[in-house]
């Protein structure tokens, strides 16, 4: 049997390799894109000493050119591949609601949206052809309960989350599965819930089931009381 082909973009030592020890203890092979050719490099080392067959393809996720040229050596390399996980940590600027301007959304639209959407168009005719493949989009919990303090990024990341659900309905008919992972925690090692290899193993879970559009790994009313509690204290100090 040919091994199955994870590709994670926005590859990262905490989310990132806890999805690929996941994927790679399953007999995938994992290849890994992210900026760092370093840190992809330990990446790939420590997955080596697992036993999981992986590879690192560096490339900026904001230069769309680059991100399409990666996951198309990830494909000559690995071949075909079966799951895109898609998580870049936000980078730049995280502006509050009334001091996003243009600059500060796009930096995180082009991070968060234009990278995925370049990603997916690259991998969906292949998918649409073989009539499988998943994609697993990533967003952060200011998708889902809008945080001043995370603007511009919850901007961004609706969208991504809106888009992963559109996905969802119209490619799951044609065999494809398009869902969204929406992370309503940091990554704690040792947390029971939100330690890197607990989060990949819900990945994992979710590849397993095709008809699940969304996972959420976290507490939502936390979230939705620390929002609270902190428009309180704005408004106290007025």
């Amino acid at each position: 049997m040919v091994p199955k082909t994870l590709v994670i973009v926005g590859a990262g030592p905490g989310l990132g390799m806890g999805v690929a020890r996941a994927f790679g203890g399953h007999g995938f092979r994992v290849g890994l894109v992210a900026r760092s050719e370093a840190t992809l490099g330990g990446m790939v080392d420590e997955l080596a000493g697992l036993g999981v067959a992986a590879a690192a393809f560096p490339a900026d996720i904001r230069d769309r050119d680059a991100l399409a040229d990666a996951l198309s050596t990830a494909e000559d390399r690995l071949g075909p591949i079966d799951v895109l996980e898609y998580s870049p940590s936000p980078t730049g600027p995280i502006t509050d609601a009334a001091q996003t301007t243009v600059a500060s959304a796009l930096a995180q639209f082009e991070l968060h949206v234009l990278g995925a959407v370049t990603a997916v168009g690259h991998l969906l005719p292949q998918m649409r052809d073989r009539g499988a493949g998943t994609l697993l989009l990533t967003t952060g919990v200011s998708s889902v309960i809008p945080a001043p303090f995370l603007a511009n990024v919850g901007l961004a990341m609706a969208g991504l989350r809106n888009w992963a659900h559109t996905l969802h309905a119209e490619l799951r008919p044609l065999g494809i599965h398009a869902a969204t992972m929406t992370i309503a925690s940091g990554v704690i090692p040792g947390d029971k819930i939100a330690d890197p290899d607990v989060i990949g193993a819900r990945y994992y879970n979710l590849y397993q089931h095709p008809h699940r559009a969304e996972e959420v790994i976290g507490d939502l009313n936390a979230f939705r009381d620390l929002v609270a509690k902190l428009a309180v204290g704005a408004a106290d100090h007025r």
